[in-house]
């Protein structure tokens, strides 16, 4: 099996701790063929990605495709905040045009679109129950109704999900989910629950320093126990 991508890669735009080119430095050690910066969205608080970086980032890896051309393919992503169950996403049209993938999901500290919504996903974060699971699950399909997303990140983290109606919409939409290598999520009581959905998945290291790049070492061993067919996950080689 050889690992041919990592799309889920964060650097020291938002809040990861290498730059692009350490972590194209270290993917093409691993010899992967292709590499995805995707830091986070600009509606994070604490480490979204000015959104003045977004041309500077676009530029930057453009140079570096130069320079190690033939070596690796860099693609420049975003990994959107989900704002709320309506699926707004802080996906803004002046940084839109720079992007090759958009991916969205779940994380503390993104700004709402109102203040009703702040206390909504304030309380799904932390409640377990069937009305927060409802919310958190009606957010997820309708960020992938009303946008073009390429991966939802570890689904289920920051909140219970039904999984279930979540994947069905993941393949009308045609949307990959990802099986997380830092997070537990898709974790393989998920993934036994929806393997047999003849959906599209990835697996992301999710990495925040270089080092971890190209690390699927966690969502390898999730696949391994929920028995899940590896011709469905996207980038990888069996």
């Amino acid at each position: 099996m050889k690992i041919l991508a990592d799309y889920h890669t964060h650097t020291v735009y938002s809040h990861g701790k290498g730059t692009i080119e350490e972590n194209v430095k270290v993917a093409i050690s691993k010899g992967l063929k292709t590499l995805g910066i995707s830091d986070h969205g600009y509606k994070n608080v604490a480490y979204g990605v000015k959104i003045d970086n977004f041309k500077r980032m676009r530029e930057e890896i453009d140079m570096l495709n130069e320079k190690y051309n033939n070596q690796i393919k860099i693609l420049l992503g975003v990994e959107c905040n989900i704002l709320d169950n309506k699926g707004n996403i802080d996906l803004h049209d002046k940084f839109n045009k720079y992007l090759d993938y958009v991916m969205a999901g779940y994380h503390f500290g993104s700004i709402p679109t109102s203040l009703k919504g702040m206390v909504n996903i304030c309380q799904n974060y932390f409640l377990k129950s069937e009305k927060a699971k409802e919310y958190n699950t009606e957010a997820i399909i309708n960020t992938m109704k009303n946008n073009d997303i390429f991966v939802i990140t570890h689904p289920g983290d920051k909140g219970d999900i039904y999984i279930e109606e979540v994947a069905k919409v993941a393949k009308d939409t045609d949307t990959r989910l990802e099986i997380n290598s830092s997070h537990s999520f898709l974790n393989v009581e998920q993934l036994k629950k929806i393997k047999d959905y003849n959906l599209k998945f990835i697996i992301g290291s999710d990495a925040h320093i270089p080092q971890n790049v190209g690390n699927f070492e966690l969502a390898l061993d999730t696949v391994n126990k929920s028995g899940l067919n590896k011709s469905l996950i996207e980038n990888i080689l069996i």
